[in-house]
């Protein structure tokens, strides 16, 4: 599960880092939709690792607090993408 969880979290940085170097409007949603479902991805991951007691709760919060944080930033960024096209 531990190893599952770094993927899907490297995998949100690496998306978001695509969409920034997109083709097009188009391209930049579509890596940055990637990104979104990876984090919520991770988030799904830590949630099992802390359920298992493989993370401490303290670990947990911060941790699912942070991705949280990033998942609405990018729900953001995608939202204001779709306006603008």
């Amino acid at each position: 599960m531990s190893r599952q969880f770094l993927r899907s979290v490297t995998s949100v940085g690496a998306n978001v880092r695509e969409a920034v170097n997109g083709q097009s409007k188009a391209d930049f949603i579509h890596k940055l939709s990637i990104s979104q479902k990876e984090c919520d991805e991770a988030m799904y991951w830590l949630e099992l690792l802390k359920e298992t007691d493989y993370i401490s709760e303290n670990e947990f919060n911060a941790t699912h607090q942070q991705s949280n944080e990033v998942l609405k930033i990018i729900k953001s960024i995608i939202i204001t993408s779709k306006k603008n096209q």
